[in-house]
Order: C-alpha cells, then structure tokens, then sequence
C-alpha cells in the first residue's frame, strides 16, 4: 500500500515518459482523473481514457512525444505538496514555472486547475505539482 496515490500517479507518468512508453495505465481516482483532463488540455499527453469497468477503475494515458527528437514533451513533473508537509499558496503567491512554459497544478476551493486559472479566478489553493 503507498501512502501519497498522487506521487504515485506522477511517478508512473514520469517513468513511463523516460522509458518512450506509448501509454500507461494507473489506478483512478476523482482527483487523478482531474489532473489528467489539466494535462490534456495543456498539451502535455495525447490522449487518455477512463475505464470504469472494475471497482476502482483505471486511466490509460497515451503519452505525447516530439516528431522531430523523439523526446516527451513532459520534460520534468514534481510533486509539491505531500502528505507531510502541505504547500499553500494564496492568489497572489500561485509560482510561474519557468517563466509561464510550464504549469502548476493548484487544488482551489473551485475545484483543481491549473495556476493561471487560479490567478483569473483570484483563488488560492494547494500546490499539487509543476509541469514542464
């Protein structure tokens, strides 16, 4: 049993993205599947899939790589905030991930979404990961 599903999920990604994987499969979860809809539409997978069909379900994500250098297009994703230490950040204080080519992925009030979002939205929230 792991104690931090979201640094597992982000660590299955980032595996899978070093080894040139084409798709992944991982446990879902509310907040999981959330994060892989920020993903998407920022640009960083290809495709994802919701598969119901057990108890808890899982998520097929198909990793997006460059034509060119054959590279992914995630080149790094952390986790922030952690089971022991939570990281907070109000409206004002949301990071710029290298200077805004990169994302981070806030949980607000409103929902989870991206810290641009937040920003429009003037809420604050907890810092799950960067994206770049």
């Amino acid at each position: 049993m792991y104690t931090d599903p979201i640094a597992d999920y982000l660590t299955r990604i980032r595996n899978a993205a070093k080894a040139n994987h084409k798709v992944v499969e991982i446990p879902a979860s509310n907040m999981k599947k959330e994060i892989t809809k920020i993903l998407f539409d920022q640009g960083f997978i290809l495709s994802y899939k919701f598969d119901d069909s057990s108890v808890q379900g899982s998520i097929k994500i198909a990793l997006k790589y460059d034509k060119e250098t054959k590279d992914s297009v995630i080149k790094d994703i952390q986790r922030v905030s952690k089971p022991g230490l939570r990281k907070y950040a109000g409206a004002t204080k949301l990071p710029r991930i290298l200077n805004g080519l990169g994302i981070a992925i806030v949980s607000t009030s409103k929902g989870v979404m991206t810290e641009k979002q937040a920003k429009q939205l003037h809420v604050g929230g907890e810092v799950i990961c960067y994206v770049y």
